[in-house]
């Protein structure tokens, strides 16, 4: 999700997919695909801080309110930054990285605790979805996605007022479980619509990898989340249905 990123006017197109459609990066310039590896380099290093400062939750316990608040406010303070001060920003970027780890790290203990193979699972299955989307996006024609952005960015408003509504007036799991799927499948769609956003963008000159970078985070990390819930509640609901049969057939058992 990138909250801080302007809509885009756009056209829709057909494509037929073939081996030589999906060899075909011509209409990405040499500079853009520079681009794009600065891009994904510091993207990396920004999923590395992120783990490290879930890590620092794990040993001292210090992702709350706090880290997310902290986390926002660095997120805007990078953003308010001239693009000339690249390491500052670079560094507010990692920052941010190392809060939204230390943020997600009251999840990432349960999950451990429950079963840690789960996050191993999560984690690879979002980098395999983020590949997959980030290559179509790079594959398609031009502006080919980006009409997607008016209607993804209706359907997380329609996400945030259903997280609000919940909040205050209470939710049902069945409206949890909604917004769960329901914003999973919104973060995947700003992946693609994201990165054809930095391609274009990169067209036409602007290339603060930095700021890109942010952007791409954010889709990473909200998808995550939500494949690690999915995963949760799914393991925890298997093993207990698993159980209530073992304690049926323990109770046919004794009282035969």
């Amino acid at each position: 999700m990138d909250s801080f990123t302007s809509f885009f006017d756009s056209q829709t197109s057909s494509r037929s997919w073939s081996c030589d459609s999906l060899k075909n990066l011509r209409q990405i310039s040499p500079s853009v695909q520079n681009h794009l590896k600065r891009v994904y380099l510091t993207l990396c290093c920004a999923l590395v801080a992120s783990a490290f400062g879930a890590y620092l939750h794990m040993l001292w316990n210090i992702g709350g309110i706090l880290t997310t608040i902290g986390c926002v406010g660095t997120m805007i303070w990078l953003l308010s930054c001239p693009p000339y001060q690249q390491q500052k920003r670079l560094s507010l970027l990692f920052l941010s990285a190392v809060l939204e780890g230390a943020s997600v790290g009251p999840l990432i203990k349960v999950v451990v605790d429950f079963d840690p193979s789960i996050l191993v699972t999560a984690f690879v299955g979002t980098a395999i979805a983020f590949i997959c989307f980030s290559a179509a996006a790079m594959l398609a024609r031009r502006r080919e996605y980006l009409y997607l952005g008016g209607l993804l960015s209706s359907g997380l408003s329609i996400l945030m007022w259903l997280q609000f509504a919940s909040s205050v007036f209470g939710g049902s799991a069945s409206i949890f479980k909604f917004e769960l799927y329901f914003g999973l499948l919104i973060f995947v769609g700003y992946m693609v619509v994201d990165t054809q956003e930095i391609i274009e963008k990169a067209h036409l000159g602007d290339m603060d990898y930095v700021k890109h970078s942010l952007t791409l985070f954010t889709d990473f990390v909200a998808v995550f989340v939500r494949i690690l819930i999915i995963m949760l509640k799914t393991l925890r609901i298997k093993r207990r249905r698993r159980r209530k049969g073992e304690t049926e057939t323990t109770s046919d058992v004794r009282s035969k």
